[in-house]
């Protein structure tokens, strides 16, 4: 194997699969990252055993990358990252020397690196749907910085550590929940889909991939199998297991009615729990407590050893109906987070029962806090 390629190119392909590695895998071949070189191409793959990434860089412009000898390599992720990263030169040569030994080479610099063989990596099967289901990339990153961050991080409870991904028709509903909270996103697929699925897919490993691709137009494939989900986008294939199990009856969390809604500015909302909760500290669980009266929403939060504060604004209620109820300010600031436009509705169904929070433009979305006893 032997090839010379631009710097920057190779970085952005190593930082995408580099992510695949952990410094934990017990199996030794799976720190490296695999180089397949093919007459006009350079795929690189890693894997974990929980996700693989995968990505091609084509020579499909002049100066890109010149091929001289094709052939294959695992090479040390953790070095073959730092090297190419603070080498200064443009380009950067590759090259397998005795079968194992891999140089790396530029002008000024030369660093020699212990290979591993790929006959001894893995065989990892990315195999695809005939047809997958297809979500634009703005769509899809909206369900993410919409849903994850309510999923569990309690491993004891592996179903509540992944978003919920039911498919029926062309209705694509997504759910997630620690148990104190929970996140709903609803979306129309452009086809309708021949096969109904409810799958779990783990949250940190959706929000990674989120990370990695780019922003822009076009569609992300799903492929969709019994225990595993490859995500396809432009030149990358992420691949991740799913989690086994059936996931909690979200819609029963949903209160059909309520006796107060709220509408109020969504950032002046935000920067008002987010003022009243200073003086709380972790161990009560960042707890705020909020009161109406006429037209005026009331915050506050108290701590015996630093002090107290008290927020008001203004906001529009439904009716005179009042309500004096407390939540964790850290859930609810993360929850109006994932909020875009102007104002926020906050529905109350009573001072023990869920907070609803929706957006008066957008029904598609959802969030749900716990209130938090007091007393």
């Amino acid at each position: 194997m032997k090839l010379t390629i631009k710097k920057d190119v190779l970085l952005e392909g190593l930082n995408k699969v580099s992510k695949a590695i952990s410094t934990k895998n017990l199996i030794p071949v799976l720190s490296g990252i695999k180089f397949e070189l093919g007459k006009d191409q350079l795929t690189l793959t890693a894997s974990d055993n929980d996700i693989t990434i995968q990505t091609v860089i084509k020579n499909d412009e002049e100066g890109k990358m010149t091929v001289e000898k094709q052939g294959s390599i695992i090479i040390q992720g953790k070095y073959i990252l730092d090297i190419v990263r603070k080498l200064p030169e443009e380009f950067i040569n590759i090259e397998v020397v005795d079968e194992l030994k891999i140089l790396i080479y530029t002008a000024n610099s030369e660093f020699t690196l212990n290979g591993i063989s790929e006959r001894e990596y893995p065989n990892i099967n990315l195999e695809k749907n005939k047809k997958p289901i297809l979500l634009d990339n703005k769509v899809f990153k909206d369900i993410v910085n919409q849903t994850s961050f309510a999923a569990s991080t309690d491993e004891a409870k592996p179903v509540l550590t992944g978003i919920n991904f039911n498919i029926v028709g062309n209705i694509l509903e997504c759910n997630s929940t620690d148990s104190y909270r929970l996140a709903r996103k609803i979306v129309n697929l452009k086809e309708v889909s021949t096969d109904n699925y409810n799958i779990i897919i783990p949250s940190k490993n959706i929000v990674e991939f989120s990370r990695i691709i780019p922003d822009g137009e076009g569609d992300i494939s799903l492929h969709i199998f019994n225990n595993k989900i490859l995500f396809e986008y432009e030149n990358i294939l992420f691949q991740s297991r799913l989690v086994n199990g059936t996931y909690p009856n979200t819609s029963n969390l949903l209160p059909n009615d309520s006796f107060l809604n709220i509408t109020a500015d969504l950032q002046e909302f935000y920067d008002v729990i987010d003022r009243a909760s200073i003086l709380t500290s972790d161990k009560e669980k960042n707890i705020v407590t909020l009161e109406t009266s006429d037209s005026t929403l009331i915050l506050r939060s108290s701590s015996q050893e630093i002090g107290r504060v008290e927020e008001k604004m203004e906001v529009v209620k439904n009716n005179d109906e009042n309500i004096k109820i407390s939540f964790s300010a850290k859930y609810m600031m993360e929850a109006l987070k994932s909020f875009s436009n102007e104002k926020v509705e906050i529905q109350f169904v009573g001072e023990v029962k869920p907070i609803l929070l929706k957006d008066p433009e957008d029904p598609t979305l959802i969030q749900l806090v716990l209130p938090i006893r007091t007393y």
